[in-house]
């Protein structure tokens, strides 16, 4: 039997195990990228490791999240990721040189080659066709110390793809379009493979957006063949060399196959307050509008920046609306700029940022009480923004655009004839924001601000546990909603006692304060528990509160790896209607539960101290993650083994 492109590519890089769906794998990563607002703690962990210099092919830090520099926070972490990327052998990437995952695309993106990212959004490489996945900060150092990264085995899910898109429809309809189907939790346990006729009608960028938003279905990854169009874009760059052909055998197989005719695709629109919240444009028009925002985590590539100044030639926005522009980096504002895309924006009253994740983040932008932005973002979980409540769409350039001009809600294809957008044959490149490390560098000092904590050290697992429900929520609570970003919170990214005392402050202000009280906490939560982002601290500031296990009936991927991570046990509900039963306050007792992992038990019973009623519950684990748990977390675990 024939294999995909995904399997082609794991099994090159497979360590352990093999290619069945659902048991564990562990391959070999070439690449990693952290981003600021995860790579402190990253590289705290690093260090913490006693490892002299990191042993990937390639390892960058990327500084775009924590922009902001109110006091010396921010720039002192700044400082701290410069000095440690020197010192272990890290290409440093300036602040405003641009976002993790799509200036890896640009600048260091290699087709069939893997690459692990402490951001959620790393699988945008796919527009490369990278085997590019999101993981929690702690595996990531792990894979810049050398060790494999381990997994379970997705399921590859083909989708077919026809046709081709129509004028002023883009990529980002096609993931909206899977998110419609599919919602937020579809994608757990799977990468999406595209493939047929109609791959090839969408460029490198396109597939990026694609790949970017795979994460909100909670796929492992997302995956295109490298073919024509990857290697028209790595040319592009100046970078053909690395280009190589990964096509699926005509013989492969996949578990399931979803088809989408790019022909009928119309312009699509993600309602408040959820990604998979889809209607058509059509159907909400006229809904007024105060802010419109472009670019940022997704939908900042030099195509669609250019799509919005041709769409605003001679135009300007509407005197409401508060129009932004988030290049994904400082090369695609040169580029925009020499195409004369610069001179449209402004004149249409844009406000230019500086390249980086910005609103998408809730660094700034946030939009006014009550009104409406619409962002080409990939996220708008509720309070996100930076404003609560607030009323966030999510779009493409060409809607979001659409929506500047009219000053509401509007089809895109009332603007008549659909602009021609090129991209360069050959992008003006400049690699000067980054700083590559020294051979030598045992001389280099790493900078610690007063606001940088050593990583704290953390026991091994109990033998019984016995603690109150500190807090219980229902279904898709994101991690944004466990640990919150924005610029209040982010400058303490990497002082772990500090952010600590923003734990659920969105959902409950007094939950930090219950929780440091009881020498042990527990959390009960619904379906796709810790959705969204590769956020750790959304682990570990809770273990560092004493949360020591979390039921709920699902986990989404990468939260449920960080909890391992760092000793939580994530405990599922064998019957979901115990969830119900469950109250907040209420004791629950884990009974000689070190000895039940260590038997390998997959069922552990927990005991309500109030009413005496047993709850089952299931540790789906594998026996690594086992011993990972009995030491209190991963850390404890590697330097034992």
């Amino acid at each position: 039997m024939g294999k995909t492109v995904a399997e082609k590519i794991i099994e090159a890089h497979l360590v352990e195990g093999d290619l069945k769906p659902g048991s564990e794998i562990a391959i070999k990563i070439d690449h990693t990228l952290t981003q600021d607002a995860t790579g402190t703690m990253v590289f705290l962990e690093f260090m913490a490791m006693g490892i002299p210099r990191v042993k990937t092919e390639v390892s960058v830090s990327y500084v775009d999240h924590n922009l902001l520099q109110t006091d010396f926070k921010n720039a002192d972490d700044h400082r701290f990721l410069r000095s440690v990327a020197a010192k272990f052998g890290v290409i440093y990437s300036r602040p405003g040189n641009g976002i993790s995952h799509q200036v890896h695309l640009e600048r260091f993106s290699v087709p069939g080659k893997t690459l692990l990212g402490s951001d959620s959004h790393t699988p945008t490489n796919a527009g490369s066709s990278m085997l590019a996945i999101g993981a929690g900060g702690l595996d990531v150092a792990m894979a810049m110390a050398g060790q494999p990264f381990y997994f379970i085995m997705p399921r590859i899910v083909g989708v077919k793809l026809t046709g081709a898109l129509q004028p002023w429809v883009s990529g980002k309809d096609v993931i909206l379009e899977m998110l419609r189907r599919l919602t937020v939790k579809g994608g757990v346990g799977k990468i999406f493979e595209y493939f047929g006729p109609g791959v090839e009608t969408l460029s490198a960028t396109d597939r990026a957006t694609i790949g970017n938003m795979g994460a909100e279905l909670g796929a492992t990854s997302s995956m295109f063949p490298s073919d024509r169009r990857t290697r028209e874009f790595l040319e592009s760059q100046g970078r053909g060399h690395v280009w190589s052909e990964i096509i699926a055998d005509p013989d492969a197989e996949y578990s399931e196959v979803i088809e989408i005719d790019l022909n009928t695709l119309e312009p699509l629109i993600a309602c408040p307050s959820s990604p998979d919240n889809i209607k058509k444009v059509s159907e909400v028009e006229g809904i007024q509008v105060g802010q419109v925002i472009v670019g940022s985590s997704v939908n900042s590539s030099f195509r669609d920046l250019m799509i919005t100044a041709k769409s605003l030639e001679e135009r300007h926005c509407h005197p409401d609306v508060s129009l932004e522009i988030n290049p994904g980096s400082s090369q695609v504002l040169l580029n925009v700029s020499k195409a004369g895309g610069v001179s449209n924006l402004i004149l249409a009253g844009a406000r230019i940022h500086q390249s980086g994740c910005l609103g998408c983040i809730g660094m700034g932008q946030a939009p006014g009480t009550g009104t409406v932005s619409l962002r080409t973002f990939p996220r708008n979980f509720p309070g996100r923004s930076g404003t609560f409540p607030d009323q966030v769409y999510l779009c493409s350039p060409e809607t979001a655009v659409a929506a500047a001009i009219f000053g509401s809600i509007t089809d895109p294809r009332k603007l008549g004839e659909y602009p021609v957008v090129k991209d360069p044959e050959q992008y003006a490149v400049n690699d000067d924001n980054f700083i590559f490390p020294p051979e030598d560098s045992s001389e280099v000092e790493v900078l610690m601000g007063p606001n940088i904590k050593q990583f704290p050290i953390f026991g091994p697992l109990d033998d019984t546990l016995e603690g109150p429900v500190i807090l219980k929520v229902p279904d898709n609570i994101t991690t944004d909603a466990i640990m919150p970003a924005g610029s209040k919170v982010l400058p303490f990214r990497s002082n772990i006692p500090a952010i600590s005392a923003f734990v659920f402050e969105i959902i409950d202000p007094g939950f930090h304060v219950r929780a440091a009280s009881v020498p042990a906490g527990l959390i009960v939560a619904g379906e796709n528990y810790g959705q969204g982002s590769s956020r750790e601290h959304a682990a570990i500031a809770p273990r560092y509160l004493n949360i020591r296990a979390k039921l709920a009936k699902s986990f989404a991927r990468i939260h449920k790896a960080n909890l391992i991570n760092f000793g939580i046990l994530p405990l599922v509900f064998a019957n979901p209607e115990d969830y119900d039963a469950l109250q907040q306050g209420e004791t629950i007792r884990l009974e000689n539960v070190r000895a039940a992992i260590q038997a390998g038990s997959e069922t552990i019973i927990a005991k309500i101290k109030e009413t005496g009623r047993e709850v089952r519950l299931k540790l789906n684990v594998t026996d690594r993650e086992r011993k990972i748990l009995l030491a209190g977390g991963l850390i404890n675990f590697a330097s034992t083994s």
